[in-house]
Formats: C-alpha cells, sequence, structure tokens
C-alpha cells in the first residue's frame, strides 16, 4: 500500500471518527427510545418494540422490511408476538454483504433498580435502562456506524443487512434462524452484538430442560397413603449437583470459557402446607463447552435423573427439552471480520483487545451452523457483570458505546471499500 494510499484511509477513518462524534447525541437519543419500549420475555410481546425501531429508522432514511412471525408459531414457543427487522444497504457488485445482528428481546427488570428500567436516564456518563447494554445498544452501534459509513461518500462494494430479531431469549430460531430457515437472507459475513473489550469467536452451548416430577398427593396426617413428588426431586437435584461438582474437572481449551456447569433456575410444586406433594417441575439450564456432544450431554442428564427416580418407588417423570443452543466454533472465513475489529478497537480504545471465547450462548451460533463466518463484537464493557445484564441497574457506558461506534465503522469500510475489494 502505497503512502498515499495509506494517507487516504487513515483519513477516513478520522472522516467516520468525526462524524459519529458530531451524531453521538443523536445516537443516545435512538437508544433512549428503544429502551423506552419493553420487550420483557416473558411475556415475550415484542413487535410493537420493532414497529418503533422500523419509525425510528425511517426518520434516517433506513427502510426496515418487517417479517412478523405467525401468531401461532410464536404462542407454541411461549411468546406473544414477534416482528424481525431486516435494513438492506446494497452498494456496487463485487464485495460481500456484511450482516449486523442485534436482539431486543430481554429478560424482565425484576427487582431493585435505582432507575426506571425503562428511562433511559443518562447519568455520570451511563445509560440505563433494561437492555442497555445487551443488547439495544448494538441497535444504535451497527445503525450509527452504517450511518457514517454512507456519508463519508467513499467507493463501496457489496452491502450490509442490519438483522434486528427478537428471540435470543428463547433461542433464537424465530428470529435469525427463521429469517436464515427463510431464506430471507444469506450473509458472506456477519458481526454480532457483544462488548468493546474482545473480539468472541468462540461460545458455549446450552441446554435447557424443564422436569416435571409426579408423585400422588395426600393428606399431611396420612402421608402414607401418598408418594411424595418433592422428596423425589430432592433427590434428583442432589444428584444433579453432584454432576455439577463433577464438570469442574472438565476443562476447555478455549481462552475465555472454563468448564460446562448447571444451573437450576426455577422451581414450583405442591398444593398446601398441610399436602403431600403430588408435582413438582424444575427446569435447568447445563452450559455446553465447544468441546462437548450436545446429543451425549442430553442423554446423560436424562440418564441421570431417570435413574435417581427410579429408586423412588411410585415417583413417574416428563423431561420436556425447551432449548438445545450448539456452541460456536470459529469458520476458517472469520479471519477478515477478527483482524479488522481487532485492530481498530485497539487502536480506539488504546487497549489490548484480545480474541475470545465466552460462556453465554447467542444467536451467532445460527449463522455460523450455516457457514457464515461471524464473530460477536459490539459495545460495552469487558465483562457482562459490569453491565449488569440480567441485574438490576444494567447500563452502558457512552464512551464504550461511541468507540465500539467507530470500531464497527471502520470495520465496515474495511470490508467494503473498492480499494480493499481489489487489494
Amino acid at each position: 500500500m502505497t503512502d498515499t494510499v495509506h494517507a487516504t484511509v487513515a483519513a477516513n477513518y478520522a472522516a467516520l471518527d468525526r462524524w459519529i462524534d458530531a451524531h453521538f447525541d443523536t445516537q443516545v437519543r435512538f437508544l433512549q427510545e428503544l429502551v423506552r419500549v419493553p420487550t420483557d420475555t416473558p411475556p415475550g410481546n415484542n413487535a410493537p418494540h420493532a414497529e418503533r425501531t422500523a419509525e425510528l429508522l425511517a426518520g434516517f432514511g433506513m427502510d426496515a422490511e418487517k417479517i412478523a412471525i405467525p401468531a401461532d408459531i410464536v404462542q407454541a414457543h411461549g411468546l406473544q408476538s414477534i416482528t424481525n427487522l431486516i435494513v438492506r444497504r446494497r452498494y456496487a457488485q463485487g464485495g460481500p454483504t456484511v450482516a449486523l445482528n442485534a436482539h431486543g428481546d430481554v429478560v424482565p427488570p425484576g427487582e431493585g433498580w435505582s432507575h426506571d428500567p425503562y428511562g433511559g436516564e443518562v447519568v455520570d456518563g451511563k445509560l440505563y435502562g433494561r437492555a442497555s447494554a445487551v443488547s439495544k445498544g448494538d441497535f444504535s452501534t451497527y445503525t450509527f456506524a452504517v450511518r457514517a459509513l454512507e456519508a463519508l461518500g467513499a467507493p463501496l462494494q457489496g452491502g450490509v443487512e442490519l438483522h434486528f430479531t427478537y428471540d435470543e431469549e428463547f433461542g433464537g430460531e424465530l428470529g435469525p434462524g427463521w429469517l436464515l430457515d427463510k431464506g430471507l437472507t444469506q450473509p458472506d459475513l456477519e458481526i454480532a452484538a457483544g462488548f468493546s473489550y474482545q473480539v468472541v469467536t468462540a461460545h458455549n452451548g446450552c441446554l435447557q430442560l424443564e422436569v416435571t416430577v409426579h408423585g400422588v398427593m395426600a393428606h399431611a396426617a396420612i402421608p402414607h397413603t401418598g408418594v411424595d413428588a418433592l422428596q423425589g426431586a430432592v433427590a434428583i437435584l442432589g444428584a444433579l449437583y453432584r454432576e455439577n461438582t463433577r464438570y469442574q474437572r472438565i476443562r476447555s481449551k478455549v481462552p475465555g470459557i472454563d468448564h460446562p456447569y448447571l444451573n437450576v433456575g426455577w422451581i414450583e410444586g405442591g398444593t398446601n402446607t398441610n399436602v403431600v406433594p403430588g408435582k413438582v417441575r424444575f427446569k435447568l439450564d447445563r452450559r455446553m463447552i465447544p468441546e462437548e456432544d450436545p446429543a451425549e450431554v442430553e442423554a446423560t442428564l436424562r440418564r441421570v435423573i431417570e435413574d435417581t427416580a427410579a429408586t423412588f418407588p411410585g415417583i413417574t417423570l416428563d423431561i420436556r427439552r425447551m432449548l438445545l443452543a450448539r456452541a460456536l466454533t470459529p469458520l476458517p472465513g472469520n479471519k477478515p471480520l477478527v483482524l479488522a475489529l481487532q485492530r481498530h478497537a485497539q487502536e480506539v480504545f488504546n487497549a489490548p483487545i484480545p480474541v475470545t471465547g465466552s460462556p453465554l450462548y447467542t444467536d451467532v451460533r445460527l449463522y455460523s451452523e450455516r457457514g457464515i463466518p461471524a464473530v460477536i463484537y459490539g459495545a460495552g464493557p469487558r465483562t457482562v457483570r459490569e453491565s449488569n445484564a440480567k441485574r438490576a441497574d444494567e447500563h452502558i457506558v457512552l464512551d464504550d458505546l461511541r468507540r465500539a461506534t467507530k470500531v464497527v465503522a471502520r470495520t465496515l469500510l474495511d470490508l467494503l471499500t473498492v480499494q480493499q475489494a481489489r487489494g
């Protein structure tokens, strides 16, 4: 690359940065509007947020295709409404199509907030609200990165698609999975919502099961006439937690991922204090490292549950799979994404930016499973915990949002400029 080309590229990066700085107040207001429309999942009534997002995008001259998932399918998944959005920006022929995916659905806010979870308040350089960090924040990162890119006026090849979807909390099959399976999109590369201080190329898988333990109700005065489902459930839970201890000896070779683990996050059962419980249900979440076989993991869990239940005469079981999300493993074609994101992030943040794995599971796997090289990068802190994602007072540091937007805009420029496509 000649000195003249180097100078031109550097000038373009600087111009992108200036545009983002000049329009950052607008970007913050955009994110505030997104936070103010609840997308608690459950119950999962997310179509209104998509409508509002499309309206806001239209104000920027960006037309969003609305893909409404049929109501009966949505309800069969335990949700109320889903409308996914695709914004397509086409440039000259010859370059790749890069998809930018973020999800709008999020768990309910829960208790303990000191700021309105739907207020979008800005205090001490942080914007507070449910989904401000995960991942409505990256609705704004990706939107304004594309706006900056197009405002630059440089010759571009290929295209960008914004995929704003609403099924990540329930596995993504009605979000990116639907768009891909129905042939509504076929990008060449994909970047998905993430945090600013690492480029993630691998993540855990997740298996979620609902286990119903059936006994026989009886009056507490004559308990021998019943079968105590809770005692059976306690024994099963004990066996599962012993498995959890065993998992600590299984180590992943992927940086950023330690070992498998299991969490029982919900339980209900019984009828009244003076009644032998006839039914107990619980839901478990089993995180799988990339080296594990999901079919083997599920078979082993079912066997542990069933073998333990068999030691309690009269106990029967129903085991229902709620979710199977496979792990993300890097595809060879992700190198242009990884190198560009890492290089620009290190320059913009003036910090080392590792390429790593994550213990989370995401929608990114759905792109990778279909042969689309994908990585995770967006706006946020060094760890999930720092952002308070899925906890009270979730927030995003506005300086991280600003700088991550610059990183994504520069990366898109690298991937889509005519000079890069020819070079």
